[in-house]
């Protein structure tokens, strides 16, 4: 159980930094600060995938809560307005806070201590939240008001008092139904309430903090359509709100609360940091009907190609879910349009785009990790029927493609290696961009391309040698050997002592990057053993931080330590030496496949993951944060909770757990020098 105790809760700059979120798996969730203040226009207790896991809308932004006893009134909210007014402050009557698995909030009042529960129904865009009474120290009972505040919009926009808004709400026994605006779906509210009583009228000018800093619409008006009241004492302990886009009755409650329970556990190993990235992988795994897919993170992404190739050998395989690993390769195969995979998944009526080269190629290892999951013999030779009856004709077509050219420039030349983009493009994984202004375009060769083009052919060629298709396994040899002859006289930067990023037509950027560690932590390498090591000690010297690799070194010019302001500047700042702990994989997946010391090695990254582990109780609680400022003290920066940081610092767990699975260099083949 995660908790944090009173003594950080009463400090509000130490709550309004720190975010949960639970998730319906259906791409919905619920979602504040510890605090219960606002500071994204994300936040929101019913944040409705209307089309999972997209169309997400904030339908109930927030319950406003007040206790009243023998007259006394102690509010339970905290929200910032206009102008940095605090109103209320009820962070004060915090006393602890609980990840439980859910959120569990206690409010230690004048004459009382009440708790405060959040849990979402999977499958369903439903939100529980209970009120319990643990104590009261005098006789008369506490008086509870219970206020809800909507917004009915886009989970991207914000909302203002307007005169279209419906004020209109029909009551049946236990159940309010309202629908503000005609172009949006009703909300039920479940309860059993003493007393409804409208009141109709907007809470103006909240502000969100973390908006104001990126530089984007930063205020709202919420509308609170009424109150419900209700007392609790001794014959009374509980109040229960179900907010729903679907008619619910609280006598669900507690069946809803133990599936909840149930699916928010679930196995685990029974140890720390690996329990915490078990649970946070879970709540990336969503449904869009009928099939399985990858949220990249949240608040605000949706299904990724390249996130979602990335991330699912530790989030599914790591966990033991290789049907689900199945369901979702399968899925992404019927979207492959001229050797590529969608870079960004469709939604309903949109065209996908596919703008990046290393989501097909991170799909070949994906769908090696799948095969290589099953060690028993029967269950692998089924896999691997699979892949030749289906996967393996279109990954033929995809190298073809390759080879020939494909959008973007795409193209493998007659030394093997694999050009794409122009200096408009962001086709690799750093992929930021302000208007047309790509900020890392990356044209050329970059260094992890080659990498993975060369893991992808080696991967289909030893397909095409068990399914008995000499021919194109002797082809892609062909491909990948003049790849291997040549990579090191090309990328090798002797000055430097590791590899350069991207080699272009005459000229090489010798920028360091953790690309290169993404390049050496790959099943099937292109440096020998020594210019491994040499790469790896640049980059524990250039790159290594407490929570993950630099995406540049301090030392170059271009070196931007803190992501923080609009748009532009975190942008122009992303891959520019903001670090990103899901780099913590290939880095020390590389160190352990290289060792000298394998006890040591091992011990290294065990203490590192230890000491990251300090993070799961700041940012996004249980969670990984997307990225880091470059410099001390490496503030969590953009999204609370990302795909690719977990399921990578998951696989590092499994794989320090069980050293047995480490990767040792493949046989070198001895390469020519010029």
């Amino acid at each position: 159980m995660l908790s944090l105790n009173r003594s950080t809760l009463t400090d509000l700059g130490a709550t309004q930094n720190r975010e949960w979120i639970v998730t319906n798996g259906i791409g919905g969730y619920a979602s504040s600060t510890v605090a219960g203040m606002h500071t994204r226009r994300y936040h929101g207790l019913l944040v409705a995938a209307t089309r999972p896991p997209a169309g997400r809308i904030v339908m109930l932004s927030k319950l406003e809560e007040t206790v009243v006893i023998n007259g006394r009134r102690q509010d339970l909210s905290t929200n910032l307005y206009g102008g940095g007014t605090i109103h209320p402050e009820g962070y004060r009557l915090l006393g602890q806070f609980a990840l439980d698995p859910f959120p569990v909030f206690t409010y230690s009042g004048e004459g009382f201590v009440l708790t405060k529960s959040i849990f979402m129904v999977q499958g369903s865009n439903t939100v529980v939240i209970e009120y319990t009474l643990v104590s009261q120290e005098e006789e008369s009972d506490l008086d509870l008001e219970v206020r809800p505040l909507i917004a009915f919009r886009d989970f991207h926009s914000t909302t203002h008092e307007n005169p279209v808004l419906d004020r209109t709400i029909t009551q049946t026994a236990g159940c309010v139904r309202l629908q503000p605006y005609h172009d949006q779906p009703a909300m039920f509210l479940g309860h059993d309430a003493d007393a409804v009583v409208e009141d109709g009228h907007w809470y103006r000018n909240f502000e969100f903090a973390e908006e104001r800093e990126r530089g984007l619409d930063f205020r709202e008006d919420l509308f609170s359509p009424f109150v419900f009241r209700t007392t609790l004492g001794a014959g009374r302990k509980r109040f229960v709100v179900i907010a729903s886009a679907e008619m619910h009755s609280v006598a669900e409650a507690e069946q809803l609360r133990v599936d909840a329970e149930a699916q928010g556990q679930g196995d685990t190993a029974g140890s720390e940091p690996l329990d915490t990235l078990v649970r946070a992988a879970r709540q990336y795994i969503v449904a869009r009907p009928p099939f399985k897919t990858v949220i990249a993170g949240y608040h605000w992404f949706g299904d990724w190609g390249r996130d979602t190739m990335i991330a699912l050998p530790g989030l599914l395989l790591s966990t033991d879910q290789p049907e689900t690993a199945k369901e979702i390769l399968l899925e992404f195969l019927k979207y492959v349009d001229g050797g590529m995979l969608p870079n960004r998944f469709p939604d309903q009526g949109e065209t996908p785009e596919y703008n990046t080269v290393d989501a097909t190629l991170w799909f070949f290892e994906a769908i090696w990790q799948y095969v290589n999951y099953f060690k028993e013999s029967a269950e692998r030779a089924e896999a691997l029927g699979l892949v030749e009856t289906t996967f393996y004709p279109v990954l033929k077509n995809i190298v073809d493609l390759h080879l020939s050219g494909t959008r973007y420039g795409i193209h493998a030349d007659d030394e093997g290696f694999l050009w794409a983009g122009d200096g408009s493009t962001q086709l690799t994984w750093m992929d930021a961009k302000v208007g047309d202004i790509a900020i890392t375009p990356r044209a050329g060769r970059p260094v992890e391309i080659q990498a993975l083009w060369y893991n992808a052919l080696k991967t289909i060629e030893g397909f095409a040698k068990q399914f008995k298709d000499d021919a194109a396994a002797d082809r892609y040899s062909a491909v990948s050997g003049a790849l291997k002859e040549r990579f090191a006289d090309v990328f090798w930067n002797a000055e430097s002592g590791c590899l350069f990023d991207v080699v272009g037509g005459s000229s090489a950027d010798a920028s360091i990057r953790p690309n290169q560690v993404i390049a050496i932590s790959l099943r099937h390498g292109l440096l020998e053993t020594e210019q491994a090591r040499a790469v790896l000690a640049v980059a524990e010297r250039e790159l290594m931080t407490a929570y993950g690799l630099r995406t540049l070194s301090p030392s170059d010019p271009n070196y931007r330590g803190r992501y923080e302001g609009d748009v532009w500047s975190r942008d122009s700042a992303y891959h520019q030496g903001t670090v990103w702990p899901w780099l913590a994989g290939p880095y020390f997946a590389a160190k352990l496949k290289f060792s000298k010391d394998r006890t040591s090695d091992i011990q290294e990254a065990k203490d590192w993951l230890q000491q990251f582990s300090s993070h799961f109780k700041e940012a996004g609680l249980g969670q990984v944060s997307e990225i880091f400022d470059g410099d001390g003290p490496h503030q969590a920066r953009g999204c609370i909770a990302q795909a690719w940081s977990v399921s990578e610092l998951l696989r590092l767990a499994k794989l320090i757990q069980s050293p047995d699975q480490i990767q040792r260099p493949l046989r070198s083949v001895r390469r020519k020098t010029t």
